[in-house]
């Protein structure tokens, strides 16, 4: 009886030692695999589990504590070091700083693309416009709408120009032109609109950043000078103007238009320039024949030949004949005042864009 209960008790022992087993194997299992314990501490509480843990140290020699353990191989509770900190942001820097690299030389590489040429062929698209004249100078053409008669001496574009500060304005700020998909926009009149993105201010910023391009200061005034009432608009721009030159000396003082001839959008006065299609240009000169002061409107009409016959020498066609007038248009104020009209209604801000680039040329080469 003794010897059968003696194995009874080993093999009960044996049985109790192989659950234990199990138990420190499914403990280390869930331990190695980071699972939270919430489900077994319902089972087994905080406590038990820790004597339980405790009582198998001791009674297992050579097990180590597993929760210190875990603690070790947790990829989620490895600290970072200061020092992979450090490697990790001189990595992000110098990733950032070859960014920053790449788009400067990208930069770089576009306002190469962008050089003007002055080589190119050019061509003037016909319009069915006769463009006459009843004055030339060296290929310059003038088309005299005055009763002053024009002697070669006041066409002789012997006249110095400082083009340290050059103001551009607009007198009809929002004079627009033919709407494409590229610049669509609401008419807020017959082929006007008081969004500036779509203006002929927006030409002047053209003509501002190519101008700056090559050095030059510029100050562009793009006050509304036409809205909300079209009369009085040069009343207004001359005060604008007068502002702006009390803090400012500037020989050339540009307003910039549109050419309101052909209302409807049928008449697109246009020069192609290599590849690009360009508005054409035009230069109204005012004189005092209204009857209003206006003592150096022969200097206005020798810049406006002065210009015309470079850009005659480098892109043909870009300008049309210079118009004459007896109005004065505010040009009274300064030796290098004209007014610029830039296309027709009928052509696209894109085509008036691309002349600004050639005649920022121009000015930069006279």
């Amino acid at each position: 009886m003794i010897n059968l209960t003696v194995i009874k008790l080993r093999d009960i022992f044996k049985y109790f030692f192989k659950i234990i087993i199990i138990i420190v194997g499914i403990i280390l299992v869930i331990k190695i695999l980071g699972l939270n314990n919430t489900y077994i501490s319902n089972i087994i509480s905080k406590k038990d589990m820790d004597t339980f843990i405790s009582y198998l140290e001791k009674e297992i020699p050579g097990m180590e504590n597993s929760e210190n353990k875990e603690k070790d191989i947790n990829p989620i509770s490895i600290p970072i070091s200061m020092e992979y900190l450090e490697i990790e942001n001189v990595e992000e820097v110098a990733m950032q700083e070859n960014i920053e690299q790449q788009a400067v030389e990208n930069e770089d590489q576009e306002i190469e693309e962008q050089e003007v040429q002055t080589d190119v062929a050019t061509e003037v698209i016909e319009t069915g416009v006769v463009d006459s004249f009843t004055d030339e100078y060296n290929g310059v053409k003038i088309k005299n709408g005055t009763d002053i008669g024009l002697t070669r001496q006041m066409l002789e574009p012997n006249i110095e120009i400082d083009k340290s500060n050059i103001v551009i304005f607009h007198t009809h700020t929002c004079e627009s032109y033919t709407p494409t998909d590229a610049f669509f926009y609401e008419q807020t009149g017959n082929f006007r609109t008081t969004d500036l993105n779509y203006t002929v201010a927006r030409v002047g910023d053209e003509l501002e950043n190519n101008l700056k391009s090559y050095g030059y200061n510029v100050i562009h005034d793009k006050t509304y000078h036409d809205y909300p009432a079209y009369s009085g608009s040069y009343g207004r721009s001359l005060e604008t103007v007068k502002n702006i030159l009390n803090t400012t000396s500037a020989d050339i003082v540009i307003d910039l238009h549109r050419d309101a001839i052909g209302g409807d959008g049928s008449y697109a006065p246009t020069v192609k320039i290599g590849d690009e299609y360009a508005a054409q240009l035009m230069f109204v000169i005012g004189t005092n024949g209204g009857g209003l002061a206006h003592d150096n409107w022969t200097d206005n009409l020798k810049f406006a030949v002065k210009v015309q016959e470079k850009a005659n020498e480098m892109y043909p066609g870009l300008f049309k004949t210079i118009m004459l007038r007896n109005s004065r248009y505010n040009q009274h104020l300064s030796k290098a005042a004209t007014i610029i009209e830039v296309g027709a209604t009928g052509n696209t801000l894109e085509q008036s864009l691309v002349s600004m680039k050639y005649l920022a040329k121009v000015i930069d080469s006279l």
